[in-house]
């Protein structure tokens, strides 16, 4: 392994498909590429070329990695299937170690300051994936209790001090957390609302110094809510059918 390990990082957990080539961690680690694209064209379709442009302009292959890692969400269910199939696939082609953070982990890790973070991506159905972070003694944003899918309004009455907010769920939900928190509420500038995948990379660098590796068989992305299928299944075996 390299002193300061080669990590692909991956996340699809929003519109946006994030791709990036890291080496090292969190404290001395350097960008090396990263590719962030959002359009209307799918994950399915972009995420491979962009995998493999980075690497060719990068002067690199997957022989060349120390490890392979993917944002786990939450987020589209949809999305977080596509870049978990995808770099599981990479991962055991290569006989690389497979990696993976939550995406709102990347989210708050971008973010400065005392205040507590609380990182919201758009959960849809009137509701916000959610978490909480602090500094430790580093500096580094640690998440703080467990991910949440709640409604906004039971986020904002749960906010009692100040809070800088981080994320996609503000393009949703930004004006009403202005208007119900005021004074209370920071946001974070724009461009850091979408996940990127150098943060994934770096995260999972840490994993790896410390020996935690996925297992290739039963990863899965972080959903934190049932699908609408699985729904539909509970709700037919209720009625008989």
């Amino acid at each position: 392994m390299n002193e300061r390990p080669l990590i692909l990082a991956v996340d699809t957990a929003t519109s946006c498909t994030s791709v990036a080539l890291t080496a090292g961690d969190i404290h001395s680690g350097e960008l090396l590429a990263s590719l962030t694209l959002n359009s209307k064209v799918t994950h399915s379709r972009r995420l491979l070329s962009a995998l493999d442009w980075l690497l060719l302009e990068s002067g690199l292959s997957l022989p060349d990695l120390d490890g392979l890692a993917v944002g786990l969400g939450p987020g589209s269910f949809t999305g977080l299937r596509i870049a978990m199939a995808t770099v599981k696939g990479l991962a055991m082609a290569a006989g690389k170690p497979l990696l993976g953070v939550s995406t709102l982990d990347a989210l708050a890790l971008r973010c400065t300051g005392k205040k507590p973070v609380c990182a919201l991506l758009d959960a849809r159905k009137r509701e916000v994936y959610t978490a909480w972070y602090g500094q430790d003694e580093q500096g580094v944003q640690r998440r703080q209790g467990e991910i949440r899918a709640l409604p906004p309004q039971q986020l904002a009455g749960e906010i009692k001090e100040p809070v800088l907010m981080v994320g996609d769920g503000l393009f949703a939900y930004g004006k009403f957390f202005q208007e119900r928190l005021g004074n209370l509420l920071a946001m974070a500038p724009f461009p850091l609302y979408y996940p990127s995948a150098d943060c994934i990379g770096f995260l999972c660098c840490e994993q790896l110094l410390q020996g935690e590796i996925m297992d290739l068989d039963s990863a899965a992305p972080l959903y934190v809510r049932a699908s609408d299928a699985e729904l539909s299944l509970v709700v037919k075996k209720e009625q008989g059918k």
